[in-house]
């Protein structure tokens, strides 16, 4: 059997249906005869990306797979993978390699040792009868503990050669997922903080999602009257119209997560590695922090806390329940409201100051405006969605209210331009049911554009909503002399046009009160199966609502 044979039904083992790529490797071919279908991206990164997006939505249950060529298609891979590695993304990567004997030729690229510092674990196939036993090891790396990219890259020769025994096959056994189980006096020390602090609050990360702890979270946040905020990986974990939903903690974010932070007493992490970064939330100095999660790298990464433990987060959630519930009896804390009013008030507060921008009529059309009336021309209970990096992401994240998981897609502890359209090509590949909708501006639509094409040709009718102010939003304040100068900051182009020669349904809003008719009319394009882009003729923005 050849190498590129072997992969391939052990992919569909373990439930491998799609495999994103880009141009060329020889297990698409292979993956094509057992049934899983290539989706054929325009780059690599984007590949990756789409991989990436269909990990998420699946909560790891489903691993997201992409193959490219050995050689410039893995060089080009290369900010894929660093993205998924940066958000804890689980993703199979599987670039072919030069033949054995040219791996150790100047200056061929050996996946294996240049991405060794952005990938979970990777190797080099060099023994093929090796490769069954690093495919099971690979799985189980993506299904247990901190979710990371995993890398097998396997040289052209043995992919191509008849160098595996059959048997190999038969005694492939699919790769179990794990869910430690916290100590049960950590269970214990936590929820004793948790009942004794004045003013705690919890911080839920995309652990969450991967545990599929969502409907724990909230049975705990009632039952002891905890508000919840969550991390911008983190963005719809926890409903955000709930009466304990202070938002998630991005670098723009709600009043209500500033509010809260400051008056803690005790900030408890469930499903987080409290990861310092310029677009997270920071936790303000001299608070007590508590933290369980997955992985003992991230205990005291970036904070020093009080209380670390190990544990998947539905197994922990679920233990505290059952420990809280034996203390306070089955009502808890619920009836309490004095918390859920302070929410409320403060949220009224923020939501009165923005709605002059939310609502603005003003031309060219304000952002904010796109964002508001987005939100009210989907059914947010069936629809995906996310945003791209820079001020998109600013715009949205206080006020693009998720009510269900995965309502929203949050990203930014690294941030490509363009990861955003990949994402939800990725989303529709593993909901098709779900409208899925990127925002982006000029300068991300100038990086991955041309996927558009990727969208039509492999049916996957996603919406693009590009806020088109020309401009690179900020860089006059980044570089005041080149823009003056020589106008560093200005974009031109036609995105409409571009996604409408592609094969895309385009139009072009100028005009606020004419929004949501165009929404509406690009989401029936969608439903019908046509990939679809708003191009919104918007003003630069330069205020973001922060503490």
């Amino acid at each position: 059997m050849k190498a590129s044979d072997l992969i391939a039904k052990v992919l569909q083992l373990e439930g491998v249906e799609d495999i994103a790529c880009f141009p060329h490797s020889e297990i698409i071919d292979s993956a094509a005869a057992v049934g899983i279908r290539p989706v054929l991206a325009r780059t690599e990164r984007t590949a990756l990306h789409i991989a990436d997006g269909y990990s998420r939505i699946n909560d790891g249950r489903k691993i997201g797979v992409a193959t490219v060529q050995y050689g410039p298609g893995s060089e080009n891979a290369f900010g894929g993978v660093a993205q998924c590695y940066a958000d804890n993304s689980p993703v199979l990567y599987l670039p072919t390699g030069f033949p054995l004997d040219q791996l150790d030729v100047s200056p061929n690229f050996v996946a294996s040792r240049n991405l060794r510092g952005i990938i979970k674990w990777g190797e080099t196939v060099v023994d093929p009868g090796r490769l069954p036993q690093m495919l099971q090891h690979a799985f189980t790396q993506l299904r247990s503990g901190r979710p990371g990219p995993v890398m097998i890259e396997t040289p052209i020769d043995l992919l191509n050669g008849d160098c595996i025994d059959d048997a190999a096959l038969a005694a492939y056994r699919p790769a179990r997922r794990s869910a430690p189980q916290p100590d049960p006096q950590d269970v214990r020390e936590v929820v004793d903080a948790l009942l004794g602090a004045q003013r705690p609050v919890i911080v839920a990360g995309q652990g969450i999602f991967y545990a599929q702890a969502w409907d724990e979270l909230r049975a705990l946040a009632e039952l002891l009257q905890i508000p919840v905020m969550t991390t911008l990986n983190g963005k719809s974990a926890f409903r955000e119209d709930h009466p304990l939903a202070l938002g998630a903690g991005g670098a723009s974010r709600p009043a209500t997560v500033d509010h809260f932070l400051a008056k803690a007493d005790l900030v408890f992490g469930i499903g987080t590695s409290f990861t310092r970064s310029d677009y997270i939330t920071p936790i303000p100095a001299g608070k007590a922090i508590a933290q369980i999660t997955n992985s003992e790298a991230d205990i005291a990464k970036d904070y020093p806390v009080w209380f670390g433990a190990i544990g998947d987060a539905k197994a922990a959630l679920r233990a505290m329940i059952g420990e809280a519930t034996e203390r306070l009896g089955a009502g808890g804390r619920r009836g309490e409201e004095e918390t859920a009013k302070e929410i409320r008030a403060v949220k009224q507060d923020f939501l009165e100051s923005w709605m002059p921008l939310l609502t603005s009529d003003e031309e060219p059309i304000n952002p904010y405006r796109v964002v508001w009336d987005l939100m009210h021309a989907v059914d947010r209970a069936k629809t995906i969605v996310t945003h791209d990096a820079g001020s998109p992401r600013d715009e949205m994240v206080p006020f693009y209210e998720a009510i269900v998981p995965h309502g929203y897609v949050g990203w930014g502890k690294t941030t490509q331009l363009g990861l955003g359209m990949g994402l939800m090509l990725g989303a529709k590949l593993a909901r098709p049911d779900r409208l899925c909708v990127n925002v982006m501006g000029d300068a991300a639509f100038g990086m991955i554009g041309t996927e558009i094409e990727t969208a039509v040709r492999c049916g996957l009718p996603i919406l693009t909503i590009v806020l088109k102010n020309s401009v690179m939003g900020g860089y006059t304040g980044y570089l005041p002399i080149a823009s003056e100068k020589h106008d560093i900051h200005v974009l031109t182009g036609d995105y409409a046009g571009v996604a409408s020669a592609l094969g895309g349904y385009a139009e072009q809003v100028e005009k606020a009160a004419d929004l949501k008719p165009a929404l509406a009319r690009c989401i029936a394009e969608t439903e019908a199966g046509r990939p679809a882009l708003l191009q919104v003729i918007t003003k630069e923005e330069s205020r973001f609502a922060k503490g």
